[in-house]
């Protein structure tokens, strides 16, 4: 690594780390799953087990029409992850974008990972003509994600969401 000005030195490369957003790879279903796993302890106390899990998240890495997960990677470490779904909108003639099973790690948590995970989402939307938008959802209580929602740009207040779900 050479250094050939003030405008040039990596900073971010010596005072934090350097996180790549990528596509998730088929190995590292474990990583999303245990992401999951946590995601619902914490948001919603709810028990989630990796043999209910693993099943439907190798069904998105085995058919990208389900969705596509992507990762914050620090090195080797995944510290972060995100799913993308897809929805039709016939009013835009095109695809919207749903971000679902948000995680990132306690520890990079305030380092702006989820921040660099949506980026690079909202990149593919304004480089895709057929993609019209950026949609998720949020648990009602989970407030420290929301505000994170809302200092990204987006708008919480247009629409709510309601559910039925079959039982098993």
């Amino acid at each position: 690594m050479s250094w050939s000005g003030a405008n040039t030195w990596p900073f971010s490369y010596i005072f934090k780390p350097m996180i790549q957003i990528r596509e998730a790879k088929p190995e590292e279903a474990s990583s999303i799953v245990d992401f999951q796993i946590r995601m619902a302890q914490e948001t919603e106390d709810l028990v989630l087990t990796e043999e209910k899990l693993m099943p439907g998240s190798r069904a998105i890495f085995e058919d990208r029409n389900k969705g596509i997960y992507y990762v914050a990677v620090d090195g080797d470490k995944v510290a972060g992850c995100l799913l993308i779904t897809y929805e039709w909108s016939e009013w835009r003639n095109g695809t919207v974008l749903w971000i679902q099973s948000v995680y990132v790690l306690p520890e990079y948590r305030g380092q702006k990972v989820f921040r660099l995970l949506y980026e690079y989402i909202q990149n593919l939307v304004e480089t895709n003509e057929d993609y019209k938008g950026i949609r998720l959802y949020v648990e009602k209580d989970n407030v420290r994600a929301q505000k994170v929602y809302t200092a990204l740009g987006m708008d919480g207040e247009h629409y709510r969401m309601f559910e039925w779900m079959k039982t098993s």
